[in-house]
């Protein structure tokens, strides 16, 4: 019975693992999700993001800006749009899908001719409940996770 009771606790023990790997790799994956999705936007409106019109800081709140379903909307205004419903959609705290969820965008420019345009962007989530599990962190401590996207647009 002892045997038995032992076995039973590191099964469970092992499936806790198991789930919160599980639920790591999901953020991970919504968090690269979220990264291709803005890039994606960018490519649509590829000049504005050319002319830095879509470059956010990490920890930036974007304001919220003028719709552009009732009016023409020029592209700058797309851009702004675009960042902020992107920023919503990070945080958990606004509707997003993560944990803390920031993000950032950044163009350069270089060469002279032709010139190239590099975008890159970071998404950053708060992965303390699986980083805790394993001992990486103590529990209720923060653990920043961090992916990055660049391509050249």
């Amino acid at each position: 019975m002892v045997v038995l009771s032992i076995a039973l606790l590191g099964i469970a023990k092992l499936m806790m693992f198991a789930s919160r790997s599980n639920d790591s790799a999901y953020l991970r994956s919504q968090a690269t999700e979220l990264g291709y999705e803005i890039l994606d936007t960018m490519r649509a409106n590829r000049q504005t993001a050319i002319n830095h019109g879509y470059d956010t800081a990490l920890s930036s709140s974007p304001t919220v800006p003028s719709t552009c379903f009732e009016a023409v909307c020029s592209n700058p205004s797309m851009a702004l749009y675009d960042v902020y419903t992107w920023k919503q959609r990070l945080a958990v705290s606004t509707g997003g899908l993560l944990p803390s969820g920031l993000g950032s965008i950044v163009t350069t420019t270089s060469g002279t001719t032709p010139t190239v345009t590099t975008a890159t962007i970071t998404v950053q989530w708060d992965d303390a409940v699986a980083q805790s599990s394993f001992g990486a962190v103590a529990v209720g401590t923060a653990a920043p996770m961090t992916i990055t996207l660049e391509t050249i647009l």
